[in-house]
């Protein structure tokens, strides 16, 4: 082979910088096509769990979250909020939420795993809508003996604070209470039970 005239350097140089060419093109090609093995944010929010930390959520606030394209609201109630609850079972549709809807540990007079906070599906029961957080007890516009809950607009259903629908509303059942556990004191993983609380 005669090498008379060729620059030995420059010739390095040049299948250097084409190496490293070659390399950023071939990364280019395939980070999206590594990307395109993951789930897609559609999937991811078909199902996957999500986590609603509640460690600066303030007493008979309301925190929303979105799990499969859905709110989920969590209400850190007060003790007066709970105290509230059984004095309204004479005027609710299933007072004891013995619809086979539920989990089962929330099959209890508060609805929830631990009382103080409330997590559920923050639609109506009846065509979908999505009902208004009413904390306050007696406003003029729900009633002397309204003592806070969620209030349709689009139809007139109420439900109280623990999501169990009002007697002679549109909605026909409680607010739907999704599958969820407590990873910590203050954080609760919702779309995922692991089979218990």
């Amino acid at each position: 082979m005669n090498t008379q005239g060729v620059d030995m350097k420059r010739r390095r140089t040049l299948v250097a910088a084409t190496s490293v060419v070659g390399a950023i093109g071939a990364g280019f090609i395939a980070v999206p096509f590594i990307s395109s093995m993951n789930p897609s944010a559609k999937a991811r929010a078909a199902g996957a769990p999500v986590e609603a930390d509640v460690s600066k959520l303030e007493p008979g606030a309301l925190l929303r979250v979105k799990w499969r394209g859905q709110p989920i609201w969590v209400v850190h109630r007060t003790p007066a909020m709970l105290e509230s609850l059984p004095t309204l079972d004479s005027r609710l549709v299933d007072p004891e939420s013995l619809v086979p809807q539920q989990p089962s540990y929330c099959q209890n007079p508060t609805r929830s795993i631990k009382p103080t906070y409330f997590v559920a599906i923050g639609i109506c029961t009846h065509l979908g809508c999505s009902p208004t957080y009413r904390p306050e007890v007696a406003p003029d516009d729900l009633g002397a003996q309204w003592k806070g809950g969620w209030f349709c607009p689009c139809h007139g259903s109420k439900f109280d604070l623990a999501g169990r629908v009002y007697k002679g509303v549109p909605a026909p059942t409680n607010l739907v209470i999704p599958k969820h556990m407590y990873l910590s004191d203050t954080t609760i993983l919702v779309g995922e039970d692991t089979g218990a609380a």
